[in-house]
């Protein structure tokens, strides 16, 4: 990402196409250093993954999750990507919710749309057994009106695009406009994400800035 660019410059490709493929947006040493620490604070408190496996319409099978209101130094992560996030939409943007998901071997996401706290989103692939690069497809043509969705495949006469994802990638997206999935299934054992959640502070869905509990205006020490 390059310095220095003023608010109100957004990132080439963004606003036309919906997403930007980040390339290499975070060390691989500090995607599996997440993981793992990750893992090791639950297992000091007692909880072991499994015990954190959800069904999800949107899953073939259950899968690992974790949200950021549950764990920190995921928020505090959140958070901070923040002033990054900001500088490549060209607006001043604040978090709303982040949470962390384990996929496994075979496994899919259905084809959807977002809830308006996602207005701007990042898929961040955090690490994989096996470095198999795995694609993230978006449809090309935004739609007007968000409706719930939750399909195997793309429709035949709906255009899309992919974008492979290894280790420390991450994708940009808006994800309220254009529906999006991995319909490939995971060519890992296992792989973990984050997915990170902003809307731009002065726009349409600005209520679900931080997931709709606001900071107190007042903080007293």
């Amino acid at each position: 990402m390059k310095r220095g660019r003023k608010e109100g410059q957004a990132i080439k490709g963004y606003p036309a196409d919906g997403y930007v493929y980040l390339n290499n947006f975070i060390p691989v040493s500090v995607g599996r250093g997440f993981v793992a620490k990750l893992i090791g604070d639950l297992q000091r408190q007692g909880i072991q993954l499994e015990t954190l496996r959800k069904e999800q319409p949107l899953l073939r099978q259950a899968a690992v999750e974790l949200y950021s209101y549950h764990y920190s130094p995921m928020a505090l992560f959140h958070w901070g990507m923040t002033p990054a996030i900001s500088s490549i939409i060209g607006e001043a943007v604040l978090p709303t919710y982040a949470y962390f998901r384990i996929y496994r071997a075979g496994d899919t996401c259905r084809v959807h749309g977002d809830r308006p706290a996602c207005e701007h989103s990042v898929s961040l692939t955090l690490a994989s057994s096996d470095e198999a690069p795995w694609p993230l497809e978006f449809a090309s043509t935004p739609i007007e009106i968000p409706y719930a969705r939750a399909d195997n495949e793309f429709r035949r006469d709906e255009r899309r695009r992919s974008v492979d994802m290894a280790s420390g990638d991450a994708v940009l997206y808006r994800g309220v406009e254009y529906h999006h999935g991995r319909t490939t299934p995971n060519p890992n054992a296992w792989s973990a994400h984050l997915f990170l959640h902003w809307v731009t502070e002065n726009g349409p869905h600005a209520e679900n800035a931080f997931d709709g509990q606001q900071p107190p205006v007042e903080i007293r020490i």
